[in-house]
Protein backbone atom coordinates (compact mmCIF):
# COMPACT_ATOMS: atom_id res chain seq x y z
CA UNK A 1 0.00 0.00 0.00
CA UNK A 2 3.18 2.52 1.26
CA UNK A 3 4.50 1.68 -2.44
CA UNK A 4 0.29 2.46 -4.22
CA UNK A 5 0.50 5.51 -2.74
CA UNK A 6 4.28 6.79 -3.43
CA UNK A 7 3.87 6.19 -7.18
CA UNK A 8 0.35 7.79 -7.03
CA UNK A 9 1.78 11.31 -5.62
CA UNK A 10 4.51 10.89 -8.43
CA UNK A 11 1.72 10.10 -11.05
CA UNK A 12 -0.35 13.14 -9.82
CA UNK A 13 2.69 15.48 -10.18
CA UNK A 14 3.17 14.10 -13.62
CA UNK A 15 -0.70 14.54 -14.66
CA UNK A 16 -0.42 18.49 -13.03
CA UNK A 17 2.07 19.30 -15.64
CA UNK A 18 0.69 17.01 -18.63
CA UNK A 19 -2.81 19.35 -17.85
CA UNK A 20 -0.63 22.32 -17.48
CA UNK A 21 1.15 21.40 -21.30
CA UNK A 22 -2.14 20.80 -22.60
CA UNK A 23 -4.14 24.32 -21.48
CA UNK A 24 -1.02 26.43 -22.53
CA UNK A 25 -1.25 24.42 -26.01
CA UNK A 26 0.86 25.04 -29.09
CA UNK A 27 3.45 27.46 -28.11
CA UNK A 28 3.68 28.68 -31.59
CA UNK A 29 0.74 30.67 -30.98
CA UNK A 30 0.58 33.61 -28.50
CA UNK A 31 -0.83 32.27 -25.22
CA UNK A 32 -4.67 33.26 -25.10
CA UNK A 33 -5.27 36.68 -22.02
CA UNK A 34 -7.12 37.04 -19.55
CA UNK A 35 -8.76 39.91 -21.16
CA UNK A 36 -9.15 38.30 -24.61
CA UNK A 37 -11.55 35.91 -22.66
CA UNK A 38 -13.41 38.27 -20.80
CA UNK A 39 -13.71 40.68 -23.94
CA UNK A 40 -14.05 38.19 -26.76
CA UNK A 41 -15.98 35.43 -24.60
CA UNK A 42 -18.40 37.38 -22.60
CA UNK A 43 -21.41 35.23 -22.99
CA UNK A 44 -19.21 32.43 -21.35
CA UNK A 45 -17.70 34.42 -18.87
CA UNK A 46 -21.27 35.82 -17.65
CA UNK A 47 -22.63 32.29 -17.31
CA UNK A 48 -19.38 31.62 -14.96
CA UNK A 49 -20.49 34.39 -12.86
CA UNK A 50 -23.44 33.89 -12.41
CA UNK A 51 -23.61 30.05 -11.53
CA UNK A 52 -20.15 31.00 -9.07
CA UNK A 53 -22.28 33.13 -7.49
CA UNK A 54 -19.42 35.67 -8.00
CA UNK A 55 -19.51 39.07 -10.26
CA UNK A 56 -15.72 39.92 -11.07
CA UNK A 57 -15.64 39.48 -15.33
CA UNK A 58 -11.50 39.18 -14.60
CA UNK A 59 -11.70 36.46 -12.04
CA UNK A 60 -14.20 34.69 -14.53
CA UNK A 61 -11.73 34.98 -17.46
CA UNK A 62 -9.02 33.73 -15.32
CA UNK A 63 -11.26 30.79 -14.28
CA UNK A 64 -11.61 29.86 -17.69
CA UNK A 65 -8.16 29.95 -18.68
CA UNK A 66 -7.14 27.49 -16.05
CA UNK A 67 -9.92 24.95 -16.82
CA UNK A 68 -9.39 24.97 -20.75
CA UNK A 69 -12.45 26.33 -21.29
CA UNK A 70 -14.58 23.82 -18.96
CA UNK A 71 -17.26 25.90 -17.38
CA UNK A 72 -18.55 23.75 -14.80
CA UNK A 73 -14.75 23.46 -13.76
CA UNK A 74 -14.86 27.27 -14.23
CA UNK A 75 -17.64 27.79 -12.22
CA UNK A 76 -16.54 25.32 -9.67
CA UNK A 77 -13.16 27.68 -9.19
CA UNK A 78 -14.99 31.00 -8.75
CA UNK A 79 -17.11 29.36 -5.89
CA UNK A 80 -13.80 28.36 -4.22
CA UNK A 81 -12.47 31.27 -4.69
CA UNK A 82 -15.70 33.19 -3.14
CA UNK A 83 -15.21 31.37 -0.02
CA UNK A 84 -11.77 32.95 1.05
CA UNK A 85 -13.61 36.53 0.56
CA UNK A 86 -14.68 38.40 3.82
CA UNK A 87 -18.59 39.66 3.51
CA UNK A 88 -19.00 43.75 4.84
CA UNK A 89 -22.49 44.37 4.42
CA UNK A 90 -25.58 43.35 2.75
CA UNK A 91 -26.59 45.15 -0.36
CA UNK A 92 -30.76 46.88 -1.11
CA UNK A 93 -32.64 45.03 -3.26
CA UNK A 94 -31.54 45.84 -7.33
CA UNK A 95 -33.90 48.66 -8.34
CA UNK A 96 -34.32 47.26 -11.92
CA UNK A 97 -36.68 50.09 -13.22
CA UNK A 98 -33.50 51.91 -12.80
CA UNK A 99 -31.51 50.13 -15.24
CA UNK A 100 -29.46 51.71 -18.32
CA UNK A 101 -30.71 49.05 -20.93
CA UNK A 102 -28.80 47.72 -23.83
CA UNK A 103 -31.64 45.17 -24.18
CA UNK A 104 -35.35 45.42 -23.71
CA UNK A 105 -38.10 43.51 -25.58
CA UNK A 106 -41.46 42.25 -25.26
CA UNK A 107 -43.28 39.26 -26.83
CA UNK A 108 -47.01 40.27 -25.56
CA UNK A 109 -46.42 43.90 -26.33
CA UNK A 110 -45.55 45.10 -29.77
CA UNK A 111 -45.97 48.71 -29.23
CA UNK A 112 -44.88 49.34 -25.34
CA UNK A 113 -43.75 52.22 -23.46
CA UNK A 114 -40.72 53.60 -23.52
CA UNK A 115 -40.12 51.19 -26.54
CA UNK A 116 -38.52 47.89 -27.83
CA UNK A 117 -34.91 47.93 -28.10
CA UNK A 118 -33.42 44.71 -29.95
CA UNK A 119 -29.56 45.11 -28.78
CA UNK A 120 -26.79 42.63 -29.35
CA UNK A 121 -28.64 39.39 -30.02
CA UNK A 122 -28.28 36.12 -31.95
CA UNK A 123 -32.10 36.29 -32.76
CA UNK A 124 -32.02 37.63 -36.16
CA UNK A 125 -28.99 35.69 -37.66
CA UNK A 126 -29.00 33.42 -40.29
CA UNK A 127 -26.82 30.66 -37.81
CA UNK A 128 -24.15 30.59 -40.29
CA UNK A 129 -20.62 29.97 -39.67
CA UNK A 130 -18.72 33.65 -40.68
CA UNK A 131 -15.59 32.18 -42.29
CA UNK A 132 -14.44 35.42 -42.35
CA UNK A 133 -13.58 35.61 -38.41
CA UNK A 134 -11.31 32.92 -39.26
CA UNK A 135 -9.06 36.22 -40.55
CA UNK A 136 -7.20 37.67 -37.88
CA UNK A 137 -4.56 39.41 -40.00
CA UNK A 138 -7.47 42.36 -40.62
CA UNK A 139 -8.28 44.73 -38.31
CA UNK A 140 -11.70 44.68 -37.98
CA UNK A 141 -13.78 47.80 -36.89
CA UNK A 142 -17.90 47.63 -36.60
CA UNK A 143 -19.85 50.48 -35.51
CA UNK A 144 -21.15 50.81 -31.68
CA UNK A 145 -24.34 52.31 -30.83
CA UNK A 146 -24.31 55.79 -29.51
CA UNK A 147 -24.16 56.85 -25.48
CA UNK A 148 -27.53 58.99 -26.40
CA UNK A 149 -29.11 55.25 -27.43
CA UNK A 150 -27.82 53.20 -24.34
CA UNK A 151 -28.21 55.88 -21.45
CA UNK A 152 -30.83 57.12 -19.16
CA UNK A 153 -30.13 60.15 -16.73
CA UNK A 154 -29.62 58.09 -13.85
CA UNK A 155 -33.27 59.43 -12.10
CA UNK A 156 -35.31 57.70 -14.80
CA UNK A 157 -37.43 55.24 -14.46
CA UNK A 158 -38.38 52.43 -17.34
CA UNK A 159 -41.71 51.65 -16.86
CA UNK A 160 -42.13 47.48 -16.49
CA UNK A 161 -44.89 46.76 -18.63
CA UNK A 162 -46.39 44.04 -16.43
CA UNK A 163 -47.30 47.18 -14.68
CA UNK A 164 -49.95 48.09 -16.71
CA UNK A 165 -51.59 44.67 -16.41
CA UNK A 166 -51.11 44.73 -12.55
CA UNK A 167 -52.65 48.12 -12.43
CA UNK A 168 -56.30 46.93 -14.29
CA UNK A 169 -55.85 43.98 -12.04
CA UNK A 170 -54.86 41.65 -14.89
CA UNK A 171 -51.89 40.21 -13.51
CA UNK A 172 -50.89 39.06 -9.73
CA UNK A 173 -48.47 41.72 -7.79
CA UNK A 174 -44.94 41.11 -7.82
CA UNK A 175 -45.01 42.03 -3.62
CA UNK A 176 -43.07 44.31 -2.33
CA UNK A 177 -39.01 43.30 -1.58
CA UNK A 178 -37.71 42.95 1.93
CA UNK A 179 -33.78 42.48 2.30
CA UNK A 180 -34.04 41.82 6.00
CA UNK A 181 -36.11 38.46 5.24
CA UNK A 182 -33.74 36.99 2.20
CA UNK A 183 -32.12 33.82 2.85
CA UNK A 184 -28.61 32.90 1.99
CA UNK A 185 -27.80 29.28 0.16
CA UNK A 186 -24.12 29.82 0.60
CA UNK A 187 -24.12 30.05 4.23
CA UNK A 188 -27.13 27.97 5.50
CA UNK A 189 -27.66 24.26 4.08
CA UNK A 190 -30.91 24.27 1.89
CA UNK A 191 -33.84 23.29 3.75
CA UNK A 192 -37.00 21.75 2.18
CA UNK A 193 -40.04 22.95 1.55
CA UNK A 194 -37.93 26.28 0.47
CA UNK A 195 -39.30 29.76 0.22
CA UNK A 196 -39.45 31.63 -3.35
CA UNK A 197 -36.17 33.61 -2.21
CA UNK A 198 -34.45 30.42 -1.87
CA UNK A 199 -35.64 28.42 -5.02
CA UNK A 200 -34.72 31.28 -7.06
CA UNK A 201 -31.09 31.36 -5.75
CA UNK A 202 -30.68 27.85 -6.14
CA UNK A 203 -32.30 28.31 -9.74
CA UNK A 204 -29.86 31.11 -10.33
CA UNK A 205 -26.63 29.62 -9.40
CA UNK A 206 -28.49 25.86 -11.08
CA UNK A 207 -26.54 24.29 -13.98
CA UNK A 208 -28.16 26.44 -17.10
CA UNK A 209 -28.38 23.30 -19.07
CA UNK A 210 -30.22 21.68 -16.51
CA UNK A 211 -32.90 24.46 -15.95
CA UNK A 212 -33.20 24.72 -19.64
CA UNK A 213 -34.10 21.00 -20.01
CA UNK A 214 -36.95 21.98 -17.13
CA UNK A 215 -38.10 24.91 -18.46
CA UNK A 216 -38.72 23.68 -22.18
CA UNK A 217 -40.39 19.98 -20.01
CA UNK A 218 -42.68 22.78 -19.24
CA UNK A 219 -43.61 24.37 -22.65
CA UNK A 220 -44.26 20.65 -23.87
CA UNK A 221 -46.72 19.95 -21.30
CA UNK A 222 -44.92 18.42 -18.33
CA UNK A 223 -46.96 21.48 -15.94
CA UNK A 224 -50.13 21.83 -14.45
CA UNK A 225 -50.33 25.55 -14.60
CA UNK A 226 -51.68 27.71 -17.14
CA UNK A 227 -51.13 27.72 -20.80
CA UNK A 228 -48.55 29.48 -23.12
CA UNK A 229 -46.15 30.81 -21.50
CA UNK A 230 -45.38 34.66 -22.96
CA UNK A 231 -42.31 36.75 -22.34
CA UNK A 232 -44.08 39.81 -20.28
CA UNK A 233 -40.30 41.48 -20.61
CA UNK A 234 -36.67 40.87 -20.94
CA UNK A 235 -34.31 43.61 -19.84
CA UNK A 236 -30.77 43.60 -20.26
CA UNK A 237 -28.14 46.75 -18.65
CA UNK A 238 -26.40 48.09 -16.12
CA UNK A 239 -27.71 48.45 -12.71
CA UNK A 240 -26.55 50.32 -9.62
CA UNK A 241 -25.49 48.31 -6.55
CA UNK A 242 -26.84 50.24 -3.18
CA UNK A 243 -25.80 50.13 0.67
CA UNK A 244 -26.96 51.38 3.97
CA UNK A 245 -23.24 51.77 5.86
CA UNK A 246 -24.58 51.62 9.38
CA UNK A 247 -22.83 54.84 9.84
CA UNK A 248 -24.44 57.03 7.54
CA UNK A 249 -27.95 55.35 7.06
CA UNK A 250 -28.90 56.20 3.86
CA UNK A 251 -27.93 54.29 0.32
CA UNK A 252 -24.61 54.75 -1.42
CA UNK A 253 -23.64 53.47 -4.30
CA UNK A 254 -20.85 51.16 -4.34
CA UNK A 255 -20.85 50.12 -8.15
CA UNK A 256 -22.79 49.08 -11.42
CA UNK A 257 -23.18 45.57 -12.44
CA UNK A 258 -24.83 44.51 -15.88
CA UNK A 259 -27.95 41.59 -15.46
CA UNK A 260 -30.77 40.41 -17.81
CA UNK A 261 -34.07 39.87 -16.02
CA UNK A 262 -36.92 38.00 -17.52
CA UNK A 263 -40.33 38.32 -16.06
CA UNK A 264 -42.99 34.90 -17.79
CA UNK A 265 -46.65 35.08 -17.46
CA UNK A 266 -49.25 32.38 -17.94
CA UNK A 267 -52.73 32.42 -17.88
CA UNK A 268 -53.84 31.34 -14.05
CA UNK A 269 -57.55 29.88 -13.53
CA UNK A 270 -58.14 31.31 -10.10
CA UNK A 271 -59.45 29.68 -6.87
CA UNK A 272 -61.97 30.14 -4.50
CA UNK A 273 -60.34 33.68 -3.12
CA UNK A 274 -58.55 34.33 -6.42
CA UNK A 275 -60.09 35.58 -9.27
CA UNK A 276 -58.12 33.92 -13.30
CA UNK A 277 -55.73 36.28 -14.05
CA UNK A 278 -52.16 35.74 -15.53
CA UNK A 279 -49.24 34.25 -12.89
CA UNK A 280 -45.55 35.29 -13.27
CA UNK A 281 -42.34 33.55 -13.15
CA UNK A 282 -39.12 35.48 -12.65
CA UNK A 283 -35.73 34.95 -13.96
CA UNK A 284 -32.22 37.02 -13.12
CA UNK A 285 -28.92 36.51 -13.90
CA UNK A 286 -25.65 38.61 -13.75
CA UNK A 287 -24.38 39.84 -17.74
CA UNK A 288 -26.24 38.67 -20.43
CA UNK A 289 -27.93 35.35 -19.62
CA UNK A 290 -31.26 35.65 -21.44
CA UNK A 291 -31.78 31.76 -22.02
CA UNK A 292 -30.93 31.32 -18.51
CA UNK A 293 -33.30 33.98 -17.41
CA UNK A 294 -35.87 32.98 -19.20
CA UNK A 295 -35.19 28.89 -18.35
CA UNK A 296 -35.24 30.44 -14.18
CA UNK A 297 -38.80 32.27 -14.62
CA UNK A 298 -40.10 28.88 -16.32
CA UNK A 299 -39.42 26.55 -13.68
CA UNK A 300 -39.86 29.50 -11.05
CA UNK A 301 -43.54 29.36 -12.04
CA UNK A 302 -43.84 25.64 -12.49
CA UNK A 303 -42.58 25.46 -8.67
CA UNK A 304 -45.09 27.92 -6.93
CA UNK A 305 -48.02 25.45 -7.31
CA UNK A 306 -48.32 24.44 -3.93
CA UNK A 307 -48.66 28.23 -3.39
CA UNK A 308 -51.43 28.66 -6.10
CA UNK A 309 -53.15 25.14 -5.52
CA UNK A 310 -51.82 23.11 -8.25
CA UNK A 311 -51.25 19.48 -8.24
CA UNK A 312 -48.01 18.06 -8.93
CA UNK A 313 -47.87 16.33 -11.92
CA UNK A 314 -44.21 16.55 -13.72
CA UNK A 315 -40.79 16.78 -12.33
CA UNK A 316 -40.53 20.67 -12.82
CA UNK A 317 -43.08 20.79 -10.18
CA UNK A 318 -41.32 18.81 -8.11
CA UNK A 319 -39.28 20.91 -5.66
CA UNK A 320 -37.00 18.48 -4.37
CA UNK A 321 -36.08 16.72 -7.66
CA UNK A 322 -36.02 20.51 -8.97
CA UNK A 323 -33.50 21.71 -6.39
CA UNK A 324 -31.11 19.16 -5.23
CA UNK A 325 -30.11 17.81 -8.82
CA UNK A 326 -29.59 21.53 -10.43
CA UNK A 327 -26.58 22.25 -9.02
CA UNK A 328 -24.31 21.34 -11.43
CA UNK A 329 -21.01 21.49 -8.85
CA UNK A 330 -22.83 19.29 -6.73
CA UNK A 331 -23.55 16.76 -9.97
CA UNK A 332 -20.40 17.02 -10.91
CA UNK A 333 -18.98 15.88 -7.54
CA UNK A 334 -21.17 12.54 -7.68
CA UNK A 335 -20.46 11.68 -11.06
CA UNK A 336 -16.75 12.38 -11.04
CA UNK A 337 -16.00 10.65 -7.92
CA UNK A 338 -16.48 7.25 -9.89
CA UNK A 339 -12.92 8.40 -11.27
CA UNK A 340 -11.24 8.41 -8.09
CA UNK A 341 -9.79 5.18 -6.67
CA UNK A 342 -12.29 2.35 -5.17
CA UNK A 343 -9.50 -0.31 -5.60
CA UNK A 344 -11.02 -1.65 -1.98
CA UNK A 345 -14.68 -1.33 -2.53
CA UNK A 346 -13.91 -3.32 -5.47
CA UNK A 347 -13.06 -5.90 -3.86
CA UNK A 348 -15.08 -6.07 -1.59
CA UNK A 349 -17.92 -6.01 -4.48
CA UNK A 350 -15.86 -8.99 -6.15
CA UNK A 351 -15.68 -11.39 -2.99
CA UNK A 352 -19.69 -10.82 -2.73
CA UNK A 353 -19.81 -11.44 -6.52
CA UNK A 354 -17.44 -14.76 -6.53
CA UNK A 355 -19.45 -16.14 -3.20
CA UNK A 356 -22.80 -16.04 -4.83
CA UNK A 357 -21.79 -17.46 -7.84
CA UNK A 358 -20.10 -20.23 -6.62
CA UNK A 359 -23.67 -20.58 -4.44
CA UNK A 360 -25.29 -20.48 -7.87
CA UNK A 361 -23.26 -22.89 -9.39
CA UNK A 362 -23.70 -25.40 -6.43
CA UNK A 363 -27.76 -24.78 -6.59
CA UNK A 364 -27.43 -25.34 -10.61
CA UNK A 365 -25.85 -28.66 -10.21
CA UNK A 366 -27.98 -30.22 -7.01
CA UNK A 367 -31.08 -29.26 -9.53
CA UNK A 368 -29.35 -30.58 -12.46
CA UNK A 369 -28.64 -33.95 -10.44
CA UNK A 370 -31.88 -34.50 -9.32
CA UNK A 371 -33.53 -33.75 -12.73
CA UNK A 372 -31.50 -36.55 -13.89
CA UNK A 373 -32.30 -38.78 -11.13
CA UNK A 374 -36.18 -38.46 -10.87
CA UNK A 375 -38.51 -40.16 -13.05
CA UNK A 376 -41.36 -37.60 -13.39
CA UNK A 377 -41.42 -33.75 -12.81
CA UNK A 378 -43.48 -33.95 -9.90
CA UNK A 379 -40.18 -35.92 -8.32
CA UNK A 380 -38.10 -33.16 -9.69
CA UNK A 381 -40.55 -30.31 -8.01
CA UNK A 382 -40.87 -32.25 -4.95
CA UNK A 383 -37.13 -33.15 -4.42
CA UNK A 384 -35.66 -29.27 -5.91
CA UNK A 385 -34.45 -27.17 -2.89
CA UNK A 386 -36.43 -24.22 -1.86
CA UNK A 387 -36.86 -21.11 -4.08
CA UNK A 388 -35.51 -23.24 -6.99
CA UNK A 389 -38.44 -25.45 -7.81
Amino acid sequence: MYVAVKGGEKAIANAHQYLASERRGNTDFPELSVAQIREQMRLAVDRVMTEGSLYDPDLAALALKQSRGDSIEAIFLLRAYRTTLPRFCNSIPLNTSKIAVTRRISAAFKDMPGGQMLGPTFDYTHRLLDFSLADTTETKTYPAPSAEDLQRAPDEELPRILDFLQNDGLVEGAGEPNASSVGDITREPLELPASRDIRLQKLTRADEGFILAMGYSTQRGFKNSGGHPFAGEIRTGDVAVEIIPEELGFPICIGNITVTESEIVSIYDGSEDTPPQFSRGYGITFGSGERKAISIALVDRALRCKELKEDIIAPAQDEEFVLMHSDNIEATGFVEHLKLPHHVDFQSELDILRRLRSNWEQSKARREAMEQSASTPDEVANNAPKGFA
